[in-house]
């Protein structure tokens, strides 16, 4: 059974109480390595590691300009960077905005489908419009696992919803179950269906189509 070890998530309005909320599930030996890019507007100033690492017993830090990838740890887009993954390490890059967005969930979870394959498991949470939802593809086209926060209960589902539109989802997860589900990935435990979800939905995209 394939270990999902590479976490990678995507939040934007709402995501910080969505996130606090995650982060509180994990175990300190936690087989994976974490990385979170939440959407935060320029010039807007707040301590998303020190707020996060409150949540949970994880430790939490901004990605610096190259530092290697550990499990146990949550790794943060810092402001107005994107946070890319190459080979075993995370990277920051000033690149040009995606979807309007610096940092971008697209480009996450691309760059970690191309360096590590069905290790990743991609996770969209609450947020508005649509990015992440060209990079599940990525990740689903690459072996990973697109998993998706129930839009249901969700403060703001647009980006779920786009992202269940163009993408095979293979978990739509409440927050509450979403913790124990990323654990059994890590440890490649992962594989057959959730008991107590509600059957993915989605389409798969025959063709890339690109961002918006």
């Amino acid at each position: 059974m394939v270990r999902r070890d590479v976490i990678v998530i995507g939040a934007s309005a709402g995501g910080v109480e969505a996130l606090q909320r995650l982060v509180a599930q994990f175990s300190p030996g936690l087989p994976a390595s974490v990385l979170v890019t939440l959407h935060i507007p320029v010039g807007v100033r707040f301590d998303l590691p020190a707020i996060l690492s409150r949540s949970g017993p994880l430790h939490v830090v901004h990605t610096e300009l190259i530092q290697p990838l550990r499990h146990g740890k949550i790794y943060i887009a810092p402001p107005d960077h994107h946070m890319l993954i190459e080979d075993n390490q995370v990277q920051l890059w000033k690149g040009p905005k995606e979807n309007r967005q610096r940092p971008a969930i697209n480009a996450l979870f691309r760059s970690a489908a191309v360096a590590h394959g069905n290790r990743v498991a991609g996770v969209i949470l609450t947020g508005t419009l649509d990015d992440g939802s060209a990079g599940l593809w990525w990740i689903k086209r690459y072996g990973g696992v697109a998993i998706v926060q129930d839009p249901a209960e969700a403060a703001f589902p647009d980006m779920i919803q786009n992202a269940m539109e163009y993408v095979e989802i293979d978990h739509i997860v409440s927050l509450s179950q979403m913790g124990a589900l990323l654990a059994a990935l890590a440890m490649g435990d992962g594989g057959s269906p959730w008991s107590g979800l509600e059957p993915a939905r989605g389409e798969v995209i025959p063709k890339w189509k690109g961002d918006k």
